[in-house]
C-alpha cells in the first residue's frame, strides 16, 4: 500500500517552513503574518446577536411611542441613521486600513457649522468648497501618516486640533440657513448608507481585498514601513474618511431641530468609532464583518430615540463611551476567534495528508524510510551459535537404539 506524500517532497519556503506550492493558499498574507485564513464565523454569530439587540430596542421604542416609527418621525430617524452612518463609514474605512482617523468628529462639526452659515447660498454652493477643503486636509493627513510612517491616531489628533481652532472662532450657536430638508429623501439616504455599508463589508470579506486594505497593519515592528502599496491604500482611506465626515456633518446639521453649537466634536468621533467597533471591525485593522456596521448604527440611533421617550437626558459622551467600551470587547472576540486556525508544529497546514485518520482514531504517520525499503521480518542468523539439531555428533556418535544391538 502506497501513500501520496507530495507535501513532503515539495520545496519549502525558508521563512515559514511551508511548501512553496501551497504558500499562497495557506497564508492570508504570504509575505508576513501567521499562516492560515481569517475565520468569518465569529462575525456571523456576533451580527446575529446584534440583530436580536436591534429587534429588542425597536420593540421597546414601538411599545413606548408607536408614532416614532411612522411618518415624519420615522423620516427623521432614518436621516439620523444616515448621518451617523456616514461618520461610522469614515471611521470604519480608516480603521480597516489600520490608521484610525480621530479627526472625523471635529471635521463633521466644522462642516455642520459651515453649512449652517452658508446654507442659504444653496446646497451645492455650500457643499463643494467644504468637500475640496476636506479632500486637501485628508491629503495632508495622509502624507503625514504614510511619509513619516506614524500612527494614524497621533497624526489625526494634530489635524483635529487645527479643525478645532476653526470651530472656536464661533462664540455662539449658529442657526441653520437655507431650506434644505433631508427628510424629503430620507429613505434614499438610508438605503444608500445601508448599501455602501453592506457592499463594503462583502468586499472586505474577500481575501485579496481584505489583505490589500489592511496591508498597513503592522506584523512585526510597528515602525517598519509596509511598502508603497500599503501607503497608497492607507492614504486613499484617510482622504475618503475625511470627505465622508463632511457629508455626515451636513446631514446632522440639516436634520437638527436647533442651531449648531460650537464644541470640540470628539464626542462624535468616539460615538462613530465605538459603533464601528461594536459592529465587529477590529481596532487593529483588517478584520471586520458584513452587516455589523449597519446593525450597530441602527441600534445606537434607535436606543437614543427610545431614551427620548423615557425623558432621559443622556450625553453623547456617555453613549459613545459605553459603545466604545463594548467595541473593545468585540475586538478581543474578533481577534481571538477570527484569526487563522493553528497549524501543526512542523509548519505544515492543518489537516492530514494521504489516507488521514482512520475510524479508530489512529493516525497513519508516513514512514521516514523510502517506500521500497522494507524492513526484514526474519531473524538474522548468528554465525557464532551452532544449532543443536545440526550438530556433527548426530553423525559421529553410535546410534543407541539400533535394532541389531538387541
Amino acid at each position: 500500500m502506497g501513500y501520496d506524500e507530495t507535501g513532503r517532497i515539495a520545496p519549502v519556503e525558508a521563512s515559514s517552513g511551508v511548501p512553496a506550492a501551497v504558500l499562497e493558499n495557506v497564508f492570508d498574507d504570504p509575505s508576513h503574518g501567521e499562516p492560515g485564513r481569517d475565520r468569518i464565523a465569529v462575525h456571523v454569530v456576533w451580527e446575529f446577536l446584534l440583530l436580536l439587540g436591534l429587534a429588542a430596542v425597536t420593540w421597546l421604542l414601538w411599545r413606548e411611542d408607536a408614532d416614532a416609527l411612522h411618518g415624519g418621525a420615522l423620516k427623521t430617524l432614518l436621516v439620523d441613521v444616515a448621518g451617523l452612518g456616514l461618520l461610522t463609514l469614515a471611521a470604519g474605512l480608516s480603521l480597516r486600513a489600520a490608521a484610525v482617523n480621530l479627526a472625523i468628529g471635529p471635521v463633521a462639526l466644522a462642516a455642520a457649522l459651515h453649512f449652517a452659515e452658508q446654507g442659504d447660498r444653496g446646497v451645492r454652493e455650500a457643499l463643494l468648497p467644504a468637500l475640496v477643503v476636506a479632500a486637501l486636509g485628508g491629503l495632508a493627513l495622509a502624507l503625514a501618516v504614510v511619509v513619516l510612517h506614524v500612527p494614524g491616531w497621533a497624526a489625526s489628533l494634530a489635524g483635529a486640533a487645527a479643525v478645532i481652532v476653526y470651530i472656536e472662532r464661533r462664540t455662539s450657536p449658529v442657526v441653520v440657513q437655507g431650506g434644505y430638508d433631508p427628510r424629503r429623501t430620507a429613505l434614499y439616504l438610508f438605503v444608500g448608507f445601508a448599501a455602501v455599508a453592506v457592499l463594503g463589508g462583502l468586499f472586505g470579506a474577500i481575501k485579496p481585498v481584505r489583505r490589500l486594505v489592511g496591508r498597513f497593519r503592522p506584523v512585526a515592528d510597528p515602525a517598519r514601513r509596509r511598502g508603497a502599496v500599503a501607503a497608497t491604500v492607507t492614504a486613499l482611506a484617510l482622504i475618503a474618511s475625511t470627505v465622508l465626515a463632511v457629508l455626515g456633518g451636513v446631514l446632522i446639521a440639516a436634520n437638527g431641530d436647533g442651531p449648531v453649537a460650537p464644541a470640540s466634536g470628539f464626542d462624535w468621533s468616539i460615538l462613530a468609532i465605538g459603533a464601528v467597533m461594536l459592529g465587529g471591525t477590529s481596532a487593529y485593522g483588517r478584520r471586520g464583518g458584513i452587516f455589523g456596521t449597519l446593525l450597530a448604527v441602527c441600534a445606537v440611533e434607535v436606543f437614543l430615540a427610545w431614551a427620548v421617550t423615557q425623558d432621559w437626558t443622556i450625553s453623547r459622551w456617555a453613549v459613545g463611551g459605553a459603545t466604545l467600551g463594548a467595541g473593545l470587547l468585540v475586538t478581543r472576540l474578533v481577534e481571538t476567534f477570527g484569526r487563522p486556525r493553528p497549524t501543526p508544529p512542523d509548519g505544515m497546514p492543518a489537516g492530514p495528508s494521504g489516507d488521514g485518520t482512520i475510524s479508530t482514531g489512529w493516525a497513519l504517520t508516513p514512514s521516514p524510510e523510502p517506500a521500497d525499503a522494507w524492513p526484514s521480518v526474519l531473524p538474522v542468523r548468528d554465525t557464532d551459535t551452532v544449532d543443536s539439531w545440526e550438530s556433527p555428533r548426530w553423525e559421529s556418535e553410535p546410534r543407541r537404539w539400533d535394532a541389531g544391538d538387541r
